[in-house]
């Protein structure tokens, strides 16, 4: 039951700060991308990468429906009704636990590395031309 709410709340959340964070003149440039990173796939919905971003999300979800599954059998074990031992269910409650962590970073460093190279092929395709800085009078002629 609560693996079905903790599910729900996760994609809720997810969702919701994708249009929770209108672009605001007064907050920094860290301000106003931070919040979509610190949700699994939300910075890839950022960055128009809607493969990887559901790609996460499942995968985060499917490792916290797994994670919920085992630490309820291995709290509520019974020897005749699973064919595990108990021990076997503990190790995989924690196998799960550490695919959400990792999952989890991944999401947060790979939409950072995405939205760092967002606009790298409009940056590419400038022509390179001879500038002049302005301050101090130094010029790269």
């Amino acid at each position: 039951m609560y693996r079905k709410r903790l599910l729900f709340f996760i994609l809720i959340i997810s969702s919701a700060s994708l249009f929770a964070n209108k672009e605001d003149s007064s907050k920094s440039i860290i301000e106003k991308k931070i919040p979509y990173y610190f949700l699994p796939g939300a910075g890839q919905i950022k960055n128009k990468k809607w493969i990887k971003s559901f790609i996460i999300i499942g995968a985060e979800a499917a490792a916290i429906n797994y994670w919920s599954k085992n630490a309820l059998i291995y709290k509520n074990f019974d020897e005749n009704k699973y064919g595990l031992p108990q021990n076997r269910y503990l190790e995989k409650r924690n196998k799960y636990a550490w695919w959400i962590v990792i999952i989890y970073f991944y999401s947060m460093v790979d939409a950072i590395v995405d939205n760092h190279f967002f606009d790298f092929n409009e940056v590419m395709k400038r022509p390179i031309e001879k500038e002049t800085l302005q301050e101090g009078g130094i010029s790269n002629e």
